[in-house]
């Protein structure tokens, strides 16, 4: 009896490991790897690691995504983003993303459709609507796909939130190499920048002023930005800046005309407000300055369902050339352009947007 029982222990002994072995198999084969990545909300979201379906939405997510990874894996994309590719330069080099299925209209006043997400499948969810962790648990939960939060920041351009949603898209999709290289580039323009117009006094300095910027629609030239990103990348002495606001306010022209600056630029997207204004007024435009000497000149827009980091670097650029000419004497525009348009979407588009806009130059606004 014992030599038996002594027997059948071996057996189990024997057998069990094989069997255990086998039982975990299985269990890796039937339940695919998962990684924990912490997004920007600071929630632990819980992902595959092999994603192959991705949909990103909200302001500028698709953007940030096709800067890391192309239009690769993306399964559907929202209605806005459907609608008049002109000034977005991720769309124009990626046409195919226009045929893809519709996952909502997007926009700032139109909420993810969770139904819509839910329909596509999509192994992860990228987006800049969840401005809290309940907003972003909250689609997640309606979907059942787990939901990645990254963000602009709050000055858009040269904000580390930017830099750590490109590495935080990388690692979900596995083109962490890819991201970094992004962000190298992002970080290598600000210090080029830095390295022109840092040691510049302020002395000589000239002051600067840029209208018709885009807020919410198309405005002439009393719509400007204090602390403008371009001219504080650019240690610009920005008349704007008076006004102790940050970011988009509309001034009163009067006051334009007492700031009375050196140089003035003119965003593409309202000069014809700016021309049909002049038509009415041109003893106001023709007091300043600026105007006088002929000291005006362009900008290409870069702010559509958020910024298009590639243009704003390409104009910040030309403000360079033009503020600081010594300093940027060995910068050819349009190979530094199509330098960064290839580096963003993979295509020159240097050409394609100042057939869209009009040339980055000098302007005649009579």
């Amino acid at each position: 009896m014992k030599k038996r029982l002594a027997l059948f222990l071996v057996i189990i002994m024997l057998v069990l490991p094989i069997f255990m072995v086998g039982c975990n198999s299985k269990e890796v084969k039937n339940n695919q790897k998962e990684i924990i990545v912490k997004d920007l909300l600071g929630r632990e979201v819980k992902i595959k690691e092999n994603v192959e379906k991705v949909v990103a939405i909200g302001s500028g997510a698709l953007r940030l995504y096709t800067y890391v990874a192309g239009k690769d894996k993306i399964v559907g994309v929202e209605e806005i983003e459907k609608k008049n590719p002109k000034g977005r330069p991720y769309i124009i080099a990626n046409k195919e993303l226009l045929d893809l299925p519709t996952v909502g209209l997007g926009g700032p006043n139109n909420p993810p459709e969770a139904e819509k997400l839910i329909s596509i499948k999509p192994d992860v969810i990228f987006t800049t609507y969840a401005k809290d962790k309940a907003e972003a648990d909250n689609l997640q939960s309606k979907t059942g796909i787990p939901v990645v939060a990254i963000s602009y920041g709050k000055t858009f351009l040269f904000d580390n939130a930017v830099n750590e949603s490109l590495k935080l898209i990388g690692k979900v999709v596995n083109k962490e190499e890819r991201a970094k290289q992004v962000v190298d580039f992002i970080e290598g323009i600000k210090k080029d920048l830095e390295k022109r117009t840092g040691n510049l006094k302020d002395e000589n300095k000239p002051s600067v002023y840029i209208g018709a910027l885009g807020m919410k629609g198309i405005h002439g030239i009393e719509s400007t930005q204090g602390k403008y990103p371009l001219f504080t990348a650019l240690n610009i002495k920005n008349v704007a800046d008076e006004t102790g606001k940050t970011g988009s306010v509309m001034i009163d022209k009067e006051k334009l005309l007492e700031w009375n600056p050196n140089i003035i630029f003119i965003d593409l997207g309202g000069l014809e407000i700016v021309k049909q204004d002049y038509s009415k007024n041109p003893k106001f435009y023709d007091s300043l300055i600026a105007f006088k000497k002929e000291n005006v000149y362009s900008q290409l827009p870069y702010n559509f369902y958020s910024t298009n980091i590639d243009t704003a670097l390409v104009d910040a650029y030309f403000i360079g050339k033009i503020v600081y000419a010594e300093s940027f004497n060995d910068v050819d525009i349009k190979k530094k352009a199509d330098e960064i348009y290839k580096f963003f979407v993979g295509k020159e588009l240097f050409d394609k947007m100042q057939e869209d806009y009009g040339e980055l130059g000098k302007l005649k606004i009579k």
